[in-house]
């Protein structure tokens, strides 16, 4: 059953623009800290999807801090971002242990062998893991550089009311946001924070 949108209102929507990743962090943790929920809070997406959706490169993040079209990421912190690679790794040693024992028992080796394959397996998966974390790293630095060399890290958080819209501000310009403001975008009444 589809629900037809009945009233399109408009909310706000903060936006500042941070020189370092780590003062964008910062500025994301306290509005999380805050009470802000992480939906609300997003990124600039990567330069390849706003090409695609632009149709061309941007020059300067300042174009884009006020364009609704704007592809965006819904912010991840740094600790779950670091928990999400710390899984993986771990799956991917674990992935390589049963691969090194799955083939040791095929083969027929002695028990001793064996033992010694779930070792073997981690190694494997381990420098798997090392080499998936470093090009992971790599593509993050990229995509924080690519932003910077453009003038900057985007910051947007969703607002409901005038007193979260002032608390937003403030929590951005304490971080060292620049060119912290607000603008109105239409949403639709149901999908209304």
């Amino acid at each position: 059953m589809t629900r037809e949108i009945e009233e399109v209102r408009p909310a706000r929507e903060v936006v500042g623009v941070f020189s370092d990743a780590n003062a964008l962090e910062t500025a994301a943790n306290e509005l999380l800290a805050s009470g802000f929920e992480r939906a609300r809070i997003s990124l600039l997406a990567g330069e390849s999807a706003i090409v695609e959706k632009l149709g061309h490169r941007y020059e300067k993040v300042q174009e884009l801090e006020d364009n609704l079209e704007i592809p965006r990421a819904v912010y991840r912190s740094k600790e779950s971002f670091d928990a999400g690679k710390s899984v993986l790794l771990g799956s991917l040693a674990s992935i390589g242990a049963v691969a090194a024992a799955g083939a040791i028992f095929a083969s027929g080796g002695a028990l001793a062998v064996t033992l010694g394959s779930g070792l073997i397996g981690a190694e494997v998966g381990g420098f798997l893991g090392g080499v998936l974390n470093d090009f992971v790293e790599e593509h993050h630095a990229k995509y924080l550089q690519e932003q910077l060399d453009h003038g900057g890290l985007l910051l947007w958080v969703r607002t409901v009311d005038g007193p979260e819209e002032n608390t937003a501000k403030q929590i951005l310009s304490r971080h060292s946001g620049r060119d912290v403001h607000a603008h109105a975008i239409p949403v639709a009444a149901e999908d209304a924070i």
